[in-house]
């Protein structure tokens, strides 16, 4: 397959995970589905993981990986294969970018689901109730967050899907660096003609 063709679909597939993660930031910022000042948030919610992280930063990689695949550069001095094989290392150059990004959202993720979320308790202070990730496997512990009402799901669901899509845009993202050495090394095509 050529390479140029592996980091279209690449691109296809990264641009619906960085919408999905931008949603799933915003939904954050409305814990258990409602409206909350900004200090009863998380404030793993205030890092923006998806949507600087796996948003923002995930769109740059996408939209190169796109082009890629009908990229036309005359190249070095009217030598084709030559801009082919530049445009294959730039899009190393992306993907590196796309896995920082992915990365960051990765640990911000990982850190509020070890944190869990601020809520209410019985006296009605603001705290984070639970550590160490204790309340992930004892859903009795939930019952310490009276308000807002079903945040400890809400944050869960959200964070764990975050989690999951910036670990697959990281994945899609070194293996478009792979890609890309390989086009660089052989040319857009790897089966000798360059053709894409």
């Amino acid at each position: 397959m050529c390479c140029g063709g592996c980091a279209k679909c690449l691109g296809v597939t990264l641009i619906p995970l960085a919408v999905l993660c931008t949603l799933a930031n915003i939904l954050l910022f409305f814990p258990g589905g409602n409206v909350e000042s900004s200090d009863h948030i998380s404030s793993e919610v205030w890092c923006f993981g998806g949507i600087l992280g796996s948003g923002v930063l995930m769109v740059f990689p996408a939209l190169v990986f796109l082009g890629l695949k009908n990229n036309d550069c005359c190249g070095c001095c009217g030598n084709e294969s030559c801009g082919k094989r530049f445009a294959m290392f730039s899009s190393i150059i992306f993907a590196a970018v796309g896995v920082v990004g992915a990365g960051y959202s990765f640990i911000v993720s990982a850190v509020a689901l070890n944190n869990g979320p601020i809520c209410s308790s019985s006296n009605g202070t603001w705290l984070y109730p639970f550590e160490n990730g204790d309340y992930l496997g004892n859903h009795t512990l939930w019952e310490m967050c009276d308000s807002p009402q079903s945040v400890v799901p809400w944050n869960l669901t959200l964070f764990s899907l975050l989690l999951i899509m910036s670990g697959v845009q990281m994945v899609l993202c070194a293996i478009q660096a792979i890609n890309g050495l390989l086009g660089t090394i052989c040319g857009n095509c790897c089966g000798g003609d360059g053709a894409v």
